[in-house]
């Protein structure tokens, strides 16, 4: 695992779709306006069937790599009409934890629940698609972090559409492998509410 990549605390993740092979990418930038990482998604049948049935019973992997191409981390699901629960994996395919969606009543209020690999809440992300406004919650319901479109000043220029958001984290949280857990479902929270 490398803490480099996961030690910052603002993360800027660019939606346009970059086609690279057989990926989607997503770009990932630091509060220093570089690019520091992706989130690549395998295209696959999925894509075209999703038009026509219920995409979520399909597979998926998202795969967080740096800017060299290292992977850092991995969220999958496999097949299931009812499996919303996606695990999260460290670069060498260690379970580190997974992402469990939370159902509410509206839907435009969503969130998820992060556990840690022996599945105890390490934190909960909710919020509102409607104000693209998420906070992120340590088990104690201590705030940790949050999500959300507002830019810090130096970054306003490098975005000019809505397809951005930014994950910023408590500078002071030092649970390494807990982070890396939870940023990794925080980074990839809108292509997996998209699902």
């Amino acid at each position: 695992m490398n803490a480099g990549f996961f030690g910052g605390d603002s993360y800027f993740i660019d939606q346009k779709n970059i086609l690279h092979n057989l990926y989607r990418c997503h770009q990932i930038y630091n509060d220093k306006r570089e690019c520091i990482g992706l989130i690549k998604q395998r295209k696959s049948f999925r894509s075209v069937l999703g038009l026509i049935t219920n995409k979520t019973i399909f597979p998926f992997l998202f795969e967080i790599r740096s800017a060299n191409g290292a992977l850092e981390a991995s969220v999958s699901r496999g097949w299931g009409l009812l499996k919303s629960k996606a695990i999260i994996q460290d670069a060498k395919g260690g379970k580190i934890g997974s992402i469990k969606k939370r159902s509410h009543f509206f839907k435009l209020k969503r969130g998820f629940k992060i556990m840690n690999a022996s599945d105890e809440i390490i934190a909960e992300i909710s919020g509102s698609f409607k104000t693209w406004s998420f906070v992120i919650n340590d088990s104690s319901q201590r705030q940790i972090g949050s999500i959300d479109k507002e830019w810090a000043k130096e970054m306003k220029g490098l975005f000019r559409s809505d397809d951005k958001y930014n994950v910023n984290f408590e500078s002071n949280y030092s649970y390494l492998n807990n982070k890396i857990a939870i940023l990794t479902g925080a980074i990839i929270i809108d292509l997996f509410f998209s699902e």
